[in-house]
C-alpha cells in the first residue's frame, strides 16, 4: 500500500456540530407545536379562548411558535455556524481548519 495517509477533513466535527443543532430546533419545534396545540385544544370548542381572533391553541403552536423558531434559527446560525468553502482543502487549510474547529 502506499505511504498516503488520510486524513479526516476537519470540517466534518463543525458540520457534526451544526447538524445536531438543526435537529435539536426541530425537535425542540415540534414538542412546542405539539404541546400547545394538542394540549390547549383536548376542550370543547365554546370553551375555547381567542387571540386575535384564532384559537389559543392554534395561536401559540402555529403563529407564536413559527416567529420564535424563525428567530431562534436565525440567532443559531448567526452564533453558531461558520462559514467554509466546500471544495478540497490543501494541506495548509487542513491544518488551519484543525486548529479553527477544536
Amino acid at each position: 500500500m502506499d505511504d498516503k495517509k488520510i486524513v479526516e477533513d476537519p470540517r466534518y466535527k463543525q458540520c457534526n456540530k451544526e447538524a445536531i443543532m438543526g435537529l435539536i430546533l426541530g425537535l425542540l419545534n415540534l414538542i412546542w407545536w405539539f404541546g400547545f396545540g394538542y394540549g390547549l385544544s383536548n376542550r370543547p370548542v365554546k370553551e375555547y379562548t381567542y387571540i386575535l381572533g384564532f384559537p389559543a391553541w392554534f395561536f401559540m403552536s402555529c403563529i407564536v411558535g413559527g416567529i420564535l423558531f424563525s428567530i431562534l434559527t436565525v440567532i443559531t446560525i448567526n452564533k453558531f455556524f461558520k462559514d467554509m468553502p466546500l471544495d478540497g482543502l490543501s494541506k495548509e487549510e487542513v491544518e488551519m481548519y484543525k486548529k479553527e474547529f477544536k
